[in-house]
C-alpha cells in the first residue's frame, strides 16, 4: 500500500474512537477524507466541523464520486461494521484498496519510532500519559489514542512524524499489524472470548505481539505477567519502581525509582493505583526517547486525564459524581479501589450498564462480585455493540447473581430518579455503551443541586 499515491481516505465506521483519530491523520497530512457511519456522535461533529464529509446512510449514492477512482482512493473499514455493509461489498468487490484500521496504522507507524501500549486494561491511560509527556518533552511525534485526551481535547495529536505512540489492541488480535520498536503489557486478564475462545489463546497472541518489537527494542512488563522484560511495579523490587506512596490533597506523590537513579517527590494527579501503574511504565516508555528525566516527572504532574477515565464530574464536600470507561470485572475493582482510597467511609452508588453480551456471559459471576463491593447498585440493559443478543443473557440474570441486596436494574430514563431515591454521597456510572452521553444530564441535575 503506497499511501503516497492515494488521494482520497473514505472510512466505514468513521465515527469509531480509533477510526476517527486515522480521519483526522489523513486530513491533516492533505488526503481528501470522507465517511459513513450508522449514528451520528460528538465524535463525528467534530470530524464534520474539521471538514470531513459524513453521511448515516448505507447509501453508495451518498458517497462523493470522486471516491470512486480505485486507483487513488483508499478503503479503511472497522470490524464493527457487518460484512454485510453494501458499501463495504461494493469496494471489496470491485478492486479497491480495502484495509482493516489496525493495517493502516501498522503503516503509517512502520517507518517511526513506534511506541506500543498493549494489555487488556489501561491503554487508552498509558498511551494519553505518554504522548502528554512526549510532548511537553518536545519529542516529534504523533498520537493516535483510543479516548480523548484531556490535555489535547482530542484522540488524535501531532508534533511531528519521527515518533509514533499507539494503542496496541488486542481485539480482533489487531496489534499484530504494529512495528514497535518499543512495547508494554499493562494486564492479560481474559477478555474478547468471543475472538480468543479461551485465556490461553489470548497469552499466546500477546507473546506474537511482543515477537514483534524490533531487536534493539524494549519491552516494559507490568510486575507477576508471565513475559520477560524490564519490569515494573509499587513498592516492590521492580526496574522502574515507585516508593513510598503519600496522599497530598487527592494527589499522590511518591519516589520514582530507575535501574539508574531515584526521583524524589512526584507527583502525579489521577486516582487509583492502577493509574499509579499507568504513569510509572508512560514515564519508563518515554525515557527510552532521550528526553529528560526530570522533564519527564514534571510532566507527570501536569497531566489532566482522559474522558471517563475516573473523570470527576462533580467533586465536591457533600456529593462527587465519577465518571469510567470501566466495563471488565478488573476494572471495576481498579475504580472501587480508587474510590475507598481517596473518599474513605462514602456511601457509595454504582450505575452499571453491561457491555456486550458475551461479555456478560463469559464474566457473569466476576461482574457480580464487583459490583457486590458498592453500597448499592443500578443496572441498565446491556449494551449489545456489534453482538446479537443472547437467549437468557440479560441485566435481570446479572443483577440475580449480585449478592448485595441493594440492587435494582433500571432504564436510561430513571437515572437520575434512582439516584435521587438513593442519596448517595458518591455516585460512579462505569460501562464501555452509550452511558456516557447520560453522563452530562447527571451532571447538570446534581451540579447545583449539592
Amino acid at each position: 500500500m503506497n499511501l503516497q499515491k492515494i488521494h482520497n481516505v473514505y472510512f466505514i465506521g468513521i465515527g469509531g474512537i480509533g477510526m476517527s483519530a486515522l480521519a483526522r491523520y489523513f486530513k491533516l497530512i492533505g488526503k481528501s477524507v470522507s465517511g459513513y457511519d450508522k449514528t451520528e456522535s460528538p465524535l463525528t461533529r467534530d470530524l464534520v466541523a474539521a471538514g470531513i464529509e459524513i453521511h448515516y446512510e448505507d447509501d453508495l449514492k451518498m458517497v462523493p464520486e470522486s471516491y470512486f477512482d480505485s486507483e487513488r482512493t483508499l478503503i479503511v473499514y472497522t470490524p464493527a461494521v457487518p460484512t454485510s455493509h453494501s458499501g463495504y461489498q461494493y469496494f471489496l468487490n470491485n478492486d479497491f484498496e480495502v484495509k482493516k484500521r489496525s493495517e493502516v496504522l501498522g503503516v503509517i507507524t512502520k517507518d517511526t519510532f513506534c511506541l506500543a501500549v498493549a494489555g487488556t486494561h489501561g491503554k487508552t491511560t498509558t498511551s494519553s500519559i505518554l504522548a502528554h509527556l512526549l510532548k511537553e518533552a518536545g519529542t516529534p511525534m504523533t498520537a493516535f489514542l483510543g479516548g480523548i485526551s484531556e490535555d489535547f481535547d482530542s484522540n488524535f495529536f501531532f508534533q511531528g512524524d519521527e515518533y509514533s505512540v499507539v494503542e496496541a489492541d488486542e481485539f480482533d488480535r489487531s496489534f499484530l499489524r504494529l512495528y514497535p520498536d518499543v512495547a508494554c503489557v499493562t494486564s492479560m486478564d481474559a477478555d474478547h472470548l468471543d475472538i480468543y475462545g479461551n485465556k490461553d489463546e489470548l497469552r499466546k497472541s500477546f507473546e506474537a505481539f511482543v515477537a514483534k518489537i524490533k531487536p534493539e527494542g524494549k519491552l516494559f512488563v507490568r510486575k507477576g505477567l508471565p513475559m520477560k522484560g524490564l519490569t515494573y511495579g509499587i513498592e516492590d523490587d521492580s526496574d522502574y519502581c515507585i516508593r513510598n506512596v503519600q496522599i497530598e490533597q487527592g494527589a499522590y506523590v511518591f519516589d520514582l525509582h530507575t535501574p539508574e537513579t531515584t526521583l524524589f517527590g512526584v507527583k502525579f494527579n489521577k486516582p487509583g493505583r492502577h493509574n499509579l501503574l499507568n504513569a510509572l511504565v508512560a514515564f519508563a516508555m518515554a525515557e527510552q526517547t532521550g528526553a529528560s528525566i526530570d522533564s519527564l516527572a514534571e510532566a507527570l504532574n501536569t497531566f489532566k486525564g482522559v474522558q471517563r477515565r475516573f473523570s470527576y464530574k462533580i467533586k465536591s464536600d457533600d456529593f462527587v459524581f465519577i465518571d469510567d470507561y470501566a466495563h471488565h470485572p478488573t476494572e471495576i475493582n481498579a475504580v472501587y479501589e480508587a474510590v475507598l482510597e481517596m473518599h474513605p467511609n462514602k456511601k457509595t452508588l454504582a450505575v452499571f450498564q453491561p457491555h456486550l453480551f458475551s461479555r456478560t456471559k463469559d464474566f457473569a459471576d466476576d461482574f457480580a462480585e464487583s459490583l457486590s463491593k458498592f453500597d448499592s447498585v443500578l443496572l441498565l440493559p446491556i449494551y449489545p455493540a456489534r453482538e446479537e443478543p443472547m437467549f437468557g443473557i440479560t441485566s435481570q440474570w446479572l443483577s440475580d447473581k449480585i449478592k448485595n441486596p441493594n440492587k435494582k436494574v433500571i432504564e436510561k430514563s430513571t437515572i437520575i430518579e434512582e439516584i435521587k431515591k438513593q442519596k448517595p454521597e458518591i455516585v460512579i456510572t462505569m460501562g464501555a455503551g452509550d452511558i456516557g452521553l447520560e453522563v452530562s444530564k447527571i451532571q447538570k441535575e446534581f451540579e447545583y443541586a449539592n
